[in-house]
């Protein structure tokens, strides 16, 4: 029988520590290893329990979360940690920071709930996958599947029109690894969907856009999809495109959840099949569940080259997963060479002189 999975909670406030105790307790795959009401105590609770992963609240007081995380991985490179934090700019800013320390994931406090009944089922639906998906990563849990590329020659006539991202757990850092590696003068239009909620999405943007030689927008309604930028999904909205005579623009709706996610990739994509057909380069980043797998096999079947994260530096191989063991992926890379890879694919689609074989 496997054992469960130890958690060990640090948060300042009596009634979160009360509220992911319950939650995760009532879970037979968890149990609950300690809790430290603030870092300095979950520091020393960490090196005395070892537990298997650590929920960490931004904001605490003697020591916080972001520079608990900072002394956590001077020592321990290898726990996972889960942010637990606001949906303020101010928690927005500090979860992104904390990603870039060495964070695995987060997750938003619940706000306006209204209930501890609905604050509870949020919460719960939220961080018990995440705390499974995490510390199943690398382990006996999750072997890792060896999945060979599928290699296709390159049509006479093939060229790409645009880039088509999606990602999710570990998203924001895969991103930043990517697109801060890109050219300014890429050529074609990027379109991202990470899965994040609302106010998360414009800090990446604007954070992203800081570091890249590409422009970096959070999408809007009406935006024209220029070359050279990038345009990400807000929170809680779906990105589509259409085509408005010679120019292609974006839309945005809050229409139903698609494989639980708004945004959701699998939205995007199928909007971009609609107005460029297969003339599409699509990336699958490392993320939990299998959004933008059925979005790879429609931009697929019309010609689309796939790349996809490798599993080995995914933060969770659920969605580059998903769409490697479909069969749909033409590339599966590390993420330092998916730039590259990127780049050369998109000049090679562009040239008048196109090779025939990959």
């Amino acid at each position: 029988m496997t054992p469960p999975i130890r958690v060990l909670v640090v948060d300042d406030s009596v009634v979160i520590r009360r509220l992911l105790s319950t939650i995760i307790d009532e879970d037979p795959d968890l149990e609950v290893a300690g809790i430290a009401q603030n870092g300095r105590i979950g520091l020393e609770r960490i090196e005395a329990l070892k537990p298997d992963i650590v929920t960490l609240d931004v904001e605490m007081p003697e020591l916080d979360g972001l520079q608990t995380l900072k002394e956590l991985r001077k020592t321990n490179m290898t726990i996972p940690v889960v942010m637990f934090s606001t949906l303020t700019e101010r928690g927005a800013t500090a979860t992104l920071d904390a990603l870039s320390f060495g964070a695995s994931d987060y997750v938003a406090k619940p706000a306006n709930v209204g209930s501890v009944t609905v604050a509870m089922e949020r919460v719960r639906e939220d961080l018990i996958p995440k705390l499974k998906a995490l510390v199943s990563r690398g382990s006996a849990r999750t072997p890792a599947v060896p999945v060979a590329p599928v290699t296709r020659s390159i049509r006479a006539t093939e060229r790409t029109d645009v880039l088509a991202i999606g990602s999710s757990t570990g998203g924001p850092n895969a991103l930043a690894t990517v697109l801060e590696s890109l050219p300014g003068n890429l050529g074609v239009p990027v379109v991202v969907t990470q899965h994040m909620p609302p106010v998360f999405t414009k800090f990446l943007a604007q954070r992203l856009d800081g570091n890249c030689e590409l422009t970096v927008h959070e999408g809007e309604p009406g935006m024209r999809v220029e070359p050279n930028h990038v345009y990400i999904a807000p929170g809680d909205f779906h990105m589509t495109l259409r085509r408005r005579g010679l120019h292609v623009q974006l839309e945005t709706n809050q229409d139903d959840q698609v494989n639980f996610c708004r945004p959701s990739v699998d939205v995007m994509f199928d909007a971009v099949a609609g107005v460029y057909g297969g003339n599409v380069l699509s990336v699958i980043l490392t993320g939990m569940g299998a959004d933008g797998r059925d979005g790879c096999k429609v931009l697929r079947e019309l010609g689309s080259h796939v790349i996809v994260q490798d599993e080995a530096t995914s933060v969770v191989w659920g969605m580059p997963g998903a769409v490697a063991t479909a069969g749909l992926a033409d590339e599966v890379l590390g993420i330092s060479t998916i730039a590259a890879a990127i780049a050369r694919r998109i000049d090679l689609t562009r040239s008048p002189l196109v090779q025939r074989t990959a």
